[in-house]
């Protein structure tokens, strides 16, 4: 090889590394563009049995069909937004700058109440509480309110963002098969249209089961929470519920705010007769949805739509996390359950491939 060829190779590998890099940054720059663009086409899959019903049992024509999906939608994300109104202005006015030496107050007299409760069995927890500094603490939530209220904007335009997208998904279904195609070699593309048929298929069942899942949750925390006579019940039921879209660290989450919750809610009774018993009632509510989910829902949803065996479930969520964090838990399954499909489709005669797609027929 001569200096001239080894200079045009060293060139070219410097190239196609810059061009790599180029478009890395692009990509970083316009993340949220893409998040717009994958929140739609979640939704897109979630709206396909709807508008299967519209068009092929109603006989609407597209248009008809996709409006009143999009209806469907708007509807659905007023409800919740409509559900969190007296919950927000109930918790700002309690933390309000005007109520913050209050909170201060019933925060302090809850942690005595605990300490003396555990002190007549033994145990002193004065040691592990007294060096928290409540009052600094309180002053910075004022200002996270703000911060929360200043970006309201930039959801409210994300918002607006994916439902334009959402519209052209449903409208002309056939975009996203168009830029597959425009990069599949020629000859490829009856197996990308299968492949696609199949991935559509699997994930639109996927992500209604999740609804379903978080459904059955919703409803059972909701249950408790009203048995128990907590304020603004529905709306710590629904954010318990939702936080399981979170595999395994997300139910942590959901039950330590539906515990906290509902302890704060009841700071003015007395701990010993009140607040212990109504906080253990809701402790074990919360794991018997739990065990319920985890021995009946979350098998069912993952056996029945993407097909696959619960270790395979436990290990491709475990990897996706060590991966990419908790981004990576949540779009473990679907993007596990789309490599499946394609590696089936292309790499079928493989014995291993053959192996781990053999449920997909």
């Amino acid at each position: 090889m001569t200096s001239k060829e080894l200079s045009k190779g060293i060139l070219r590998a410097v190239g196609i590394l810059a061009g790599i890099a180029l478009l890395i940054f692009f990509l970083y720059e316009i993340q949220s563009v893409l998040v717009y663009l994958a929140i739609a086409a979640v939704l897109s899959l979630i709206a396909r049995p709807i508008m299967t019903f519209l068009k092929e049992k109603l006989k609407l024509p597209n248009l008809a069909a996709v409006l009143i999906t999009m209806l469907l939608f708007v509807l659905a994300i007023f409800g919740i937004v409509s559900m969190f109104i007296p919950l927000i202005v109930q918790q700002g006015y309690n933390i309000s700058l005007l109520n913050t030496s209050e909170l201060h107050q019933n925060i302090k007299t809850l942690l005595v109440e605990i300490n003396q409760y555990f002190s007549k069995r033994g145990i002193d927890i004065t040691n592990q509480i007294k060096d928290i500094d409540i009052a600094s603490n309180l002053k910075v939530i004022p200002s996270f309110l703000n911060t929360i209220l200043a970006t309201v904007g930039t959801i409210s335009m994300g918002l607006f963002s994916v439902l334009f997208i959402l519209f052209f998904f449903l409208k002309d279904k056939e975009i996203l098969h168009q830029v597959f195609f425009a990069v599949t070699p020629d000859g490829k593309e009856q197996r990308l249209m299968n492949s696609l048929n199949k991935i559509s298929k699997l994930l639109s069942r996927y992500f209604i089961g999740l609804i379903i899942q978080i459904a059955i949750l919703f409803t059972i925390y909701s249950i408790i929470l009203l048995v128990s006579g907590i304020e603004s019940a529905l709306v710590i039921a629904f954010l318990s519920a939702i936080l399981n879209i979170i595999p395994y660290i997300g139910p942590l989450i959901g039950g330590i705010l539906m515990i906290t919750l509902t302890m704060t809610s009841n700071l003015e009774y007395d701990f010993q007769t009140v607040i212990l018993p109504t906080t253990l009632w809701v402790f074990i509510g919360y794991l018997v949805a739990q065990m319920i989910d985890n021995f009946f829902s979350q098998p069912i949803i993952f056996s029945k739509s993407v097909k696959s065996h619960p270790l395979e479930i436990f290990l491709v969520i475990i990897i996706g996390g060590l991966i990419f964090g908790i981004a990576g838990m949540i779009i473990a399954v679907p993007t596990y359950t789309a490599l499946k499909v394609i590696f089936k489709e292309y790499y079928a005669e493989n014995q291993v491939v053959e192996q781990l797609t053999k449920d997909l027929d």
